[in-house]
């Protein structure tokens, strides 16, 4: 009976590690060796480690795929804590995406937060090039109605536009487009903490 709940014990496991091949191999074998400790206690508390005890430890993970996923989400946005790079923020991002609609939303946010802020950084270093052109504008919509529009310079000053900043969109644009990305940054990160948080994951 031991022989075969260790078998089914390696069996899960050995799904388990192919789903984290992304993953440097120690890496995976550590979450692989805290993962088997975690079942065999837990398959073990009432006594002797049974078949049953086994299934029961196993069921309460779930299925390895999907374990396996956790994991590899949660690796993800710890090393994106630990770099800040937008571009591993992102990716760790579109991993939890798939997990779960909290995940997409901030992933959404993120996107549309450093877009924005990279949008201002631009304009502000391409105001030099495009000295008539590069800024904020307010531009007619038709009637009484105008937008607010943030422009590159590539198209050439828009008719009938107003632009506002003139070359204070050098510093503000700097300004303000570093700040969303390090305040969007900031808030992915704290948004993926709170949900490793929540989702804490079986240890040895």
């Amino acid at each position: 009976m031991a022989s075969d709940a260790e078998e089914k014990i390696e069996s899960y496991l050995k799904r388990m590690q192919a789903g984290l091949r992304g993953l440097p191999s120690e890496e995976s074998r550590e979450i692989v060796t805290e993962l088997r400790s975690h079942i065999t206690e837990k398959a073990a508390a009432g006594g002797e480690m049974t078949v049953a005890a086994v299934e029961a430890a196993l069921a309460g993970l779930g299925s390895p795929e999907e374990l396996s996923n956790e994991y590899l989400t949660d690796q993800l946005l710890a090393r994106a804590e630990v770099s800040r790079s937008p571009a591993r923020v992102l990716a760790s991002l579109l991993r939890w995406s798939s997990l779960s609609a909290a995940g997409f939303f901030v992933l959404l946010g993120s996107v549309v937060g450093y877009f924005v802020g990279s949008a201002f950084v631009l304009c502000a270093l391409l105001k030099p090039f495009h000295p008539r052109a590069a800024g904020l504008w307010l531009l007619p919509t038709g009637g009484a109605d105008y937008e607010l529009s943030l422009r590159l310079g590539f198209a050439g000053a828009p008719e009938g536009g107003r632009e506002l900043l003139g070359w204070w969109i050098v510093p503000i644009g700097l300004g303000v487009g570093c700040l969303l990305v390090v305040v969007t940054t900031r808030v992915a990160l704290w948004c993926g903490r709170q949900y490793r948080r929540s989702r804490a994951l079986p240890r040895g």
